[in-house]
């Protein structure tokens, strides 16, 4: 699954993960692979947010979010929880769109901000609400990775 991840898109996933025994889940949830985002590419998120809003507001947010239980050892095997899954899955359907041969943490962000209700039944995960609720819009962010992408 993860070979033509990059290295960053690599250290969000471990990043993720360490946050995850850190705070005792019982899986990777898409709000772990934000936290993890953070830790790698903060420069990334920061890109797109309004002068108003600061990555630090919105680590708390998180962080927040998150419910705190006993410490796990990093030598456990934490599993993707179905959400996480979907993300990376749509971080992958992103980097293929855009014609990217590897999957960065833009797409990660990407596959964060897909993570949205829909009439399906599926619900949209915290980190996909915070994002949107302190300004970036899948479709905005979608078209300025995709501009960018043209200038290179």
């Amino acid at each position: 699954m993860f070979e033509r991840y990059t290295e960053k898109a690599m250290r969000v996933i471990f990043f993720a993960r360490y946050e995850v025994s850190e705070l005792g889940a019982k899986s990777i949830e898409p709000e772990h692979l934000l936290l993890g985002l953070f830790h790698e590419d903060k420069a990334l998120i920061a890109r797109f947010l309004s002068a108003q809003v600061s990555t630090e507001l919105i680590c708390q947010q998180v962080e927040a979010s998150l419910t705190k239980g006993e410490k796990i050892p990093t030598s456990v095997e934490i599993p993707l929880s179905r959400m996480s899954k979907r993300v990376l899955e749509y971080a992958q359907e992103e980097s293929e769109n855009l014609k990217h041969r590897e999957v960065g943490t833009e797409h990660l962000l990407l596959g964060l901000l897909r993570q949205q209700s829909n009439s399906c039944g599926s619900k949209a995960s915290v980190a996909e609400r915070i994002l949107r609720e302190n300004g970036l819009e899948l479709a905005e962010v979608r078209q300025r990775i995709k501009g960018k992408a043209g200038k290179n």
